[in-house]
């Protein structure tokens, strides 16, 4: 009988270690998986909320964020309660509208920068490559205040800070320089327009960020 078994096997000394530790490990696994209990996991249904969180109150130029106070800002909402504002809200914020994906959002952000912040909604259309569509479908998801804009000095700034804002060109850079060195103090938006210095609109657009103290 052995000798049968011997025959029928037909092992080496190397293959039948090879088979026993082979046999351990199966019993082994198969040991565990009946002693040790599934670890099942749950998905958490979360439902569509009607806002982001957004923990940024101050972005940089670059986009970053200073993230030393936090913000909730709704990204759009159908009660209308509460909007996405404009002057705060960072690119991630921006891409989650309708119609905006990074490269817009990054030159939504890169204007506001070169205004000082937006003073109405509608300065997005300013925004180089923003389709009205686009606009129509924001619009209403937006807010934008003038009194968080950065104002610009118009009795000390510089030639190059009055140069640097989207609204003014070098012509009437020169020209409100000129008028300060002959007259003196500029004391409201009316001086600009009745010397000729802004015409009528672009006064208009300007007068939210000129401060004439």
């Amino acid at each position: 009988m052995p000798g049968a078994l011997k025959e029928w096997f037909g092992y080496t000394r190397r293959e039948r270690r090879s088979t026993f530790l082979l046999l351990i490990i199966i019993m082994a696994t198969v040991t565990v998986r009946f002693v040790v209990p599934e670890r099942r996991m749950s998905a958490e249904i979360i439902p569509v909320a009607d806002y982001r969180q957004d923990y940024s109150s101050v972005v940089s130029e670059n986009g970053k964020i200073d993230v030393s106070e936090k913000r909730t800002y709704m990204i759009f909402n159908q009660s209308g309660a509460e909007l996405l504002d404009l002057n705060f809200c960072d690119s991630a914020a921006l891409e989650a509208l309708p119609g905006i994906g990074p490269v817009l959002s990054a030159r939504i952000i890169k204007y506001r920068n070169l205004l000082g912040g937006y003073a109405s909604v509608e300065q997005l259309r300013e925004v180089y490559g923003l389709k009205e569509e686009t606009y129509n479908l924001i619009e209403k998801r937006v807010k934008a205040s003038s009194s968080d804009v950065k104002q610009i000095p118009v009795n000390t700034a510089t030639y190059k800070q009055l140069l640097r804002f989207p609204y003014i060109d070098r012509d009437d850079v020169s020209a409100i320089l000129g008028y300060r060195e002959r007259e003196g103090k500029i004391s409201n938006i009316e001086v600009l327009i009745e010397n000729n210095l802004l015409d009528a609109e672009k006064a208009g657009k300007a007068e939210p960020y000129l401060d004439f103290r």
